[in-house]
């Protein structure tokens, strides 16, 4: 019988199976940032024990920094401190940190792969919860919590209960104008925000099979939103393509010889899921969330839902409360909702492909009176790489704020914050109360073309309509 990846990169990190049973993995890279990991290592001098593989932890800072003016010392004490105990922690325990000077500070989740260090067949985790970006490289990328941060440092290794998988087929084609965004957001409402409980999702398929790397991240990204330890894709060619040559990726005979290795990191024609579920790509539409999770969303010529249309009373008292909260009426067109503030970024669409096709879209247009728009790169690379192309340029003329890199509005553990009940149509990943800084900020989840379409409208918008030239609407 063949195995799946999963059992693959399982098998060969495992130390040893634990009474409990559980299985003690050996960890391949780990990555940290500036919020779960100071008092992991204050734990660690308490221990008195030392960071067992160094050279296996990489750190940066994005939660708290700044993305407008990140000159030191920060306004906010708070993140000073957090930025200097992160330096402090590196440098006594010898550990790579990608510091504002370098160059490659950024979010955590596109560092890694832009330099290289993401790689096929790895075990990888870090103290936030949008690892699983990471899987998209084929590896097992998992967040973990503070004292799981501790425990990697001083063995690097994690007991973790062994995961059933369930492959998802995305099948066809998508149509103009729909994103791998909607793909996420149309999966998390398919399956429900707790379907992936106890899943790692192997996501496939003729959608996936053409999607670029970015494009698998954002897919990958969100398999926490369902419930999912972790979601990955095999790897293949269009893997190997986007990692050679990077900084940290094999060089020269090594880097044939790796190939090879991550060719055998793919599941096996015969293997056995624990459950399959097959998707028509064709038929998902550009998506966006209603409500204050993210599976509750609709297309975008969708009506907001009513409490009867819960099927149990608990999801009756959920769409009550978010109606709620959202202050929306049950059965309104999502479609012409105003909007205050739009925000492009997060690691979930903070990649350059993200700002090349919307930069593409806004050229030459403007943002609509009264908004407030907000565009950030996720990471110094992906910032270089816009100002070379002028892509910021084109940004700004449209009306955008341009920012420096940092996870900024996504949850806003920074100045970048929503004020009262805005409403925020967002590239990121989460729509909780309050999670954009406002305890009664609203937050609208979308694609960055959906994002900027708002941007242009003042509302929310279909960008088929908005961008006809780009997207040809779908036929009635």
């Amino acid at each position: 019988m063949g195995k799946t990846l999963f059992q693959k990169v399982w098998d060969a990190h495992s130390v040893c199976a634990l009474p409990d049973g559980r299985t003690q993995l050996f960890i391949a890279t780990h990555y940290l940032h500036e919020v779960t990991s100071p008092q992991a290592f204050g734990m660690l001098r308490d221990l008195k024990l030392d960071v067992a593989y160094p050279e296996r932890t990489f750190a940066t800072v994005d939660h708290i920094i700044p993305t407008d003016d990140q000159s030191e010392p920060f306004a906010d004490p708070r993140a000073d401190a957090m930025i200097r105990e992160l330096r402090k922690n590196c440098a006594e325990n010898h550990i790579r940190f990608f510091d504002l000077p370098s160059g490659r500070q950024g979010i955590i989740h596109m560092v890694g792969p832009e330099l290289g260090l993401t790689q096929p067949g790895m075990t990888i985790v870090c103290g936030d919860s949008h690892t699983a970006t990471h899987g998209a490289f084929g590896a097992i990328a998992m967040g973990i919590g503070t004292t799981q941060v501790r425990d990697v440092l001083a063995t690097q290794t994690l007991a973790f209960n062994p995961l059933k998988v369930r492959r998802i087929n995305i099948n066809n084609k998508l149509a103009p104008g729909v994103t791998a965004k909607d793909v996420a957001l149309y999966l998390i409402r398919l399956l429900g925000a707790q379907g992936g409980l106890g899943f790692a999702h192997e996501y496939g398929g003729a959608v996936v099979d053409a999607m670029t790397m970015d494009e698998r991240m954002t897919l990958c990204n969100m398999a926490i939103e369902g419930a999912a330890r972790c979601g990955y894709v095999n790897p293949d060619e269009t893997t190997f393509a986007y990692m050679k040559g990077r900084l940290f990726a094999p060089q020269g005979e090594a880097w044939e010889r790796s190939v090879e290795r991550w060719k055998h990191f793919v599941s096996d024609s015969d293997a056995e899921y624990d459950e399959i579920v097959e998707v028509d790509g064709s038929a998902i539409e550009p998506t966006v969330t209603w409500g204050i999770s993210p599976d509750q969303n609709i297309s975008i010529n969708a009506r907001v839902p009513s409490p009867e249309d819960g099927r149990t009373e608990d999801e009756q008292h959920m769409i009550r409360e978010a109606l709620t909260y959202m202050k929306l009426q049950a059965g309104t067109p999502i479609k012409g909702l105003k909007v205050q503030v739009c925000f492009i970024g997060s690691c979930t669409n903070g990649r350059i492909s993200d700002f090349r096709t919307t930069a593409r879209l806004i050229k030459g247009r403007h943002v609509a009176p009264g908004i407030r728009a907000i565009a950030v790169p996720g990471s110094q690379m992906t910032a270089r790489q816009c100002e070379e192309e002028g892509i910021d340029i084109i940004f700004q003329e449209a009306g955008f704020e341009w920012r420096h890199p940092g996870c900024s509005m996504c949850l806003a553990m920074n100045p970048d914050k929503l004020t009262g009940d805005q409403i925020c149509a967002s590239s990121s990943n989460r729509n909780f109360k309050g999670r954009q800084g406002s305890p009664t900020g609203r937050t609208i989840l979308m694609s960055p073309a959906m994002v900027a379409a708002a941007a242009l409208t003042g509302s929310i918008a279909d960008v088929r309509e908005v961008f006809p030239d780009d997207y040809q609407p779908l036929q009635a």
